[in-house]
């Protein structure tokens, strides 16, 4: 399949026009990014991730408003995966000192409730778990199954049958667990993961994605530099930077904005902005290649028409490229479910930028860079 395969567009005669569209994008981007900021995950900036499977549909508002009373402050709660799948975002990582006595409370009404007057001790206790010691064995199995069943993760300090202990984990999706239990109990759910992630786990993370990404970049300069000139690294390079600022921009801007698209800068988001670079560089590169061959044909031509004639070569296969790549992202985020599709508008705008790049900005910048030191491009 060829299409655009006999045009012949002086796309470097409008490069003016097209560096202002690029400084516009990335001038509002970098303001929005300013004044609106990024939303980081809790991958970046510590917290707590909760995933709850219902049996059947849930209503969302009802979730929440039953989230928000149970006293963990700020809980963002979306759907997760589709209408049985709820996901709750925190920055705790464990139940606020407010709350802990109630949660002791709760554990100490059970094990009453279980054996009256039993007789139990204190062996370790912390604002995550608590430890008991009971008279036999059979008493600590009995109690730690009807621990287990009110919604608290129970289980054995020594793994033998006669260990008399029960280690009792406090955390926050035991406590949200033992919560909504009765306030759904026409509705069993589970709890499919919690993941933690400490602040200071956060802060280097946040560091090593971006030394992750410049790092790329100065690979990708001293690559280009080699393969080509390194007036076509600076270019590439340069369109790479267009593209990640231009992607970043639109998810301080649209963050928020648009229901049921989560927006959050997440280690998947990174990946995202990897790949996107790696699939603006290969574009890039087959323009690049296209244009070293015509300047070695045609040397006595002027750069700007050998420049013009590779990218109207290379515009048919990076269209077909292009529009192949964000049909198959396109379904991505439609289908993807809430995990990936974060993940998938990053790459879904990257390849847009990286595309446009490919054949706007990255050819235009080494033709300015070219007349402006007057020195010849030769291959």
């Amino acid at each position: 399949m060829r299409i655009f395969e006999n045009i012949n567009i002086d796309f470097m005669g409008k490069r003016t026009t097209f560096f202002l569209i690029s400084s516009a994008l990335i001038l509002i981007g970098l303001i929005n990014i300013l004044v609106r900021g990024l939303s980081f995950g809790i991958d970046f900036k510590g917290g707590t991730e909760i995933a709850l499977q219902f049996e059947k549909p849930v209503e969302i508002s009802f979730v929440r408003d039953q989230i928000e009373n149970i006293g963990l402050g700020d809980v963002e709660v979306k759907t997760f995966g589709g209408a049985t799948g709820i996901l709750l975002r925190t920055e705790l990582q464990e139940v606020p000192a407010e709350v802990l006595p109630n949660v002791k409370s709760k554990i100490e009404n059970l094990i009453a409730g279980t054996y009256p007057g039993v007789n139990k001790t204190v062996v370790d206790s912390s604002n995550t778990y608590i430890t008991y010691s009971f008279t036999d064995a059979q008493t600590a199995e009995v109690i730690s199954n009807n621990l287990f069943n009110a919604g608290f993760q129970t289980s054995k300090v020594i793994d033998d049958p006669q260990d008399r202990s029960v280690l009792v984990r406090i955390g926050i999706s035991d406590w949200i667990k033992d919560n909504l239990v009765e306030k759904f109990s026409d509705n069993k759910f589970t709890v499919l993961k919690e993941d933690k992630v400490g602040p200071k786990v956060g802060q280097e993370l946040k560091k090593d994605a971006v030394i992750a990404v410049v790092l790329s970049l100065i690979v990708i300069l001293i690559y280009i530099g080699f393969r080509f000139k390194f007036t076509f690294a600076v270019g590439a390079v340069i369109a790479l930077f267009h593209d990640v600022l231009i992607t970043l921009g639109l998810f301080a801007l649209l963050y928020g904005v648009i229901p049921g698209l989560n927006l959050e800068i997440s280690i998947t988001v990174l990946a995202a902005f990897l790949t996107l670079i790696g699939y603006s560089i290969n574009d890039t590169v087959v323009v690049f290649d296209r244009v070293r061959e015509h300047l070695k044909i045609h040397k006595t031509l002027p750069l700007e028409e050998n420049m013009n004639r590779a990218i109207n070569k290379t515009f048919s296969r990076t269209i077909i490229t292009g529009l192949a790549t964000i049909f198959s992202i396109i379904i991505l985020i439609i289908f993807g479910g809430e995990v990936l599709r974060g993940f998938a508008f990053a790459l879904f705008v990257g390849m847009i930028a990286g595309t446009y790049s490919s054949v706007f900005v990255a050819s235009a910048f080494v033709l300015e860079m070219a007349n402006r030191t007057k020195k010849k491009v030769e291959f």
